[in-house]
């Protein structure tokens, strides 16, 4: 199985800065796509940012130009760097990660973290 911790969230005041940090563990072969997701109350789950194995990324429209997603190979690792953040940002913020179990047969995984909640207030 794989696992991940994420963590970094908080509460900030408008125009502040915050990292998320996603860290996965256990049967890891690769790492094919890493991505974060936030979910708002009363609103569905949106893509923010997503980061492939080559290091291609995309960014929501929302966030292009404030938020920066980038992984640490060797560390299985992927943050998540906020910038300039608004109150409409306030979220939970989820990990999530694809790729290969080192597992017999290396199936396929799908793991999500269990949230950072993302507060920005004044």
């Amino acid at each position: 199985q794989v696992h991940v911790v994420e963590s970094g969230g908080g509460m900030v005041q408008p125009g502040g800065s915050l990292r998320l940090s996603c860290a996965a563990s256990g049967n890891i072969f690769s790492i094919n796509f890493m991505a974060w997701y936030r979910q708002a109350p009363g609103k569905q789950r949106e893509l923010v940012a997503a980061v492939t194995s080559g290091g291609r990324a995309n960014y929501a429209e929302s966030v292009k130009g404030r938020i920066i997603i980038s992984r640490d190979n060797d560390k299985d690792t992927v943050y998540l760097e906020m910038h300039s953040l608004k109150p409409e940002d306030t979220a939970v913020y989820f990990c999530n990660l694809q790729g290969r179990s080192s597992s017999r047969n290396l199936p396929l995984y799908n793991t999500w973290g269990q949230g950072t909640q993302v507060t920005v207030s004044s």
